[in-house]
């Protein structure tokens, strides 16, 4: 038990310490006590700011820093040797705090139960997160540990069930950030994870900053008064553990760094073997929602259309002739291999710009089934194809149709597609001559995972398109977000990328993450750029899937480690027991172990 006269200077040192550190420090140590009466009440708060840090470092906005903030402020919350359900309950809440607000566009047209399902399922992750986190964290190098089990639990949801959502990975909210550039090297999870173990990194940092209690024996605390213990504890204050601050603060500074200076070792724009003209046709659809489809002709004629305008723009000398021009996902949701009058539109617009067009069609197969397409129509041939490989359950496919249906009148309106398989790429001979140019291809929901593309570049795709549909997601940050997963990916694979949307956001991204062009929503337009050709590959294209799954195969070690070790090991002391199920000790409190 502590003795009541070295409390009682703890309480006091910091106001002995002159100046704005002084002001600084009294209300830190407020905070901190406000924690210690109401940690229940305190950890909640601060794990639900956690989540809606790292949300607001999510686009539209281009706060990038907030995450690692956000990911500090949770490990704080959760670090400690509590119950390990109080890691989980704080981790869920957390969770909440970033989906619920990252998520709404799943519910715009089907009312909130899908919404707030999904949030609450992709919470339970965060949720594992924290649970996990406070088994590790009581480890020596624990802050390199708890970052692993980020990684862990963000795999995990992007592997599990249906297939995985990694929508809302860190790395997708780095497109504007100093992260960027590692993905060349370790691809979207290595993004991830140094955003992660930044965070863990400034969580130590903080602890650290935190006074330590006197350690003195009694006899020696009767023959001080009260003036010589507050004098003593703010040397003590002011004697912190400057040689772990520095070190955790330089290597805080060294990740931040490096990912600064990589940028300098990303390609230029121009840079590549040699350049075609791309472009990309925005038609946008007569209304928004999910009756689109209803409009389906319209659709097509859209597209049709702006294409034509295009083709008189160049004849008349006000726009280059492009080599391949790119329509978005769902552009024909008029089967055009089965119905002649829409593969005789194609085929119109194709020979009229006299270039071949990748057209988003859903096609019909013989069983009723249907598969989201991206086909290359190059007049009146019709050429290699992209059948959509990952295709998005609740949406273009339901499963357990019979139970979800009793949960939403909109059950039955999920499709009946099914997936398809190949390498992710099509071979278009450009308009202008040359060798025939290989075009990867992630269709909407694809680009989320890192499968896609690699598929696509170990084909030895040269350029990369990523066609989509928003329109079910009206005005929503939906389209911001899938823009910054593009970025990425052009990133990680060394890649100029196509982003061509039926209602926007259509863009030119760069390898190096910019985006050169793009389109507003809603509107009919169409984006044209000269983009390279690349045959080299990045650190990230050759080494695919293994840095995650070395980090992932770290994770699960530390795990069983860990839990030995708290099993075979009694606690050093007793804490109160927290009302969301955790044992809660102060933050960041001197008798947490180190």
């Amino acid at each position: 038990m502590s003795d009541p006269r070295v409390d009682s200077a703890e309480r006091r040192e910091d106001s002995s310490v002159p100046g704005p550190v002084g002001r600084g420090s009294r209300v830190v140590g407020r905070a901190v006590a406000l924690w210690d009466r109401f940690p229940v009440i305190g950890r909640s708060a601060a794990a639900i700011v956690a989540g809606l840090l790292i949300f607001a470092s999510f686009p539209p906005r281009t706060c990038w820093y907030l995450a690692p903030l956000g990911i500090a402020l949770l490990t704080l919350v959760v670090r400690g040797n509590g119950r390990l359900r109080g890691g989980f309950g704080y981790g869920m809440l957390a969770g909440l705090g970033f989906f619920v607000p990252l998520l709404p566009w799943t519910g715009i047209y089907v009312g909130p139960v899908p919404w707030l399902g999904l949030s609450t399922v992709c919470a339970v992750y965060v949720g594992l997160f924290g649970l996990l986190a406070r088994l590790v964290s009581a480890l020596p190098g624990w802050p390199l540990w708890v970052a692993t089990m980020w990684t862990l639990t963000e795999w995990i949801r992007s592997s599990f069930p249906f297939g995985g959502f990694p929508w809302g990975r860190l790395a997708f909210g780095q497109a504007d950030g100093w992260y960027l550039p590692l993905a060349m090297i370790a691809g979207a999870p290595g993004v991830s994870f140094a955003v992660a173990v930044t965070g863990t990194l400034l969580a130590a940092l903080l602890i650290r900053l935190r006074p330590r209690p006197v350690d003195l024996g009694s006899r020696q605390l009767a023959d001080l008064g009260s003036r010589q213990l507050a004098d003593l504890g703010s040397r003590h204050a002011l004697r912190r553990d400057w040689r772990g601050i520095t070190a955790l603060a330089t290597l805080v500074a060294i990740i931040l760094g490096t990912g600064a200076i990589l940028r300098a070792a990303l390609p230029a724009p121009d840079d590549g073997d040699r350049l075609i003209t791309v472009a990309a046709v925005q038609g946008s659809v007569p209304r928004l929602g999910l009756d689109f489809n209803s409009q389906r002709r319209a659709v097509l004629d859209n597209h049709v259309r702006r294409t034509e305008e295009l083709a008189r723009a160049i004849d008349a000398g006000r726009a280059p002739r492009p080599d391949v021009v790119i329509w978005p996902e769902n552009s024909s949701d008029i089967d055009p291999l089965r119905n002649s009058d829409a593969a005789a539109e194609i085929t119109a617009a194709s020979q009229l710009i006299h270039a071949p067009i990748l057209v988003g069609a859903v096609l019909v197969n013989a069983d009723d089934t249907t598969t989201n397409s991206v086909l290359v129509w190059d007049g009146d041939r019709v050429g290699e194809r992209h059948d959509k490989k990952i295709i998005q359950p609740f949406g273009e496919y339901l499963p357990f149709r019979g139970f979800f249906r009793h949960f939403s009148q909109y059950a039955d309106r999920a499709g009946y597609f099914v997936p398809g398989h190949g390498d992710g790429v099509v071979h278009v001979r450009p308009a202008r001559g040359g060798a025939p140019v290989a075009i990867g291809v992630a269709t909407c929901y694809e680009v989320a995972f890192d499968r896609a593309f690699e598929d696509s570049l170990r084909a030895g795709a040269q350029l990369l398109t990523v066609p989509t549909n928003n329109a079910t997601f009206g005005r929503s940050e939906m389209t911001y977000q899938q823009l910054a997963m593009s970025r990425v990916r052009a990133v990680e694979h060394g890649r100029a990328l196509v982003v061509s949307a039926t209602t926007g956001v259509s863009a030119i991204i760069t390898a190096d993450g910019a985006v050169a062009q793009q389109t507003p929503q809603f509107v009919p337009a169409v984006l044209e750029a000269s983009l390279p050709l690349r045959h080299t590959t990045t650190l990230s294209t050759r080494f695919g899937p293994l840095p995650e799954r070395i980090l992932c195969i770290v994770a699960a070690i530390v795990v069983v480690i860990a839990a030995i070790r708290r099993r075979t090991s009694r606690p050093t002391h007793l804490v109160n027991e927290g009302a969301i199920g955790g044992r809660v000790s102060g933050w960041p409190h001197a008798k947490t172990p180190r």
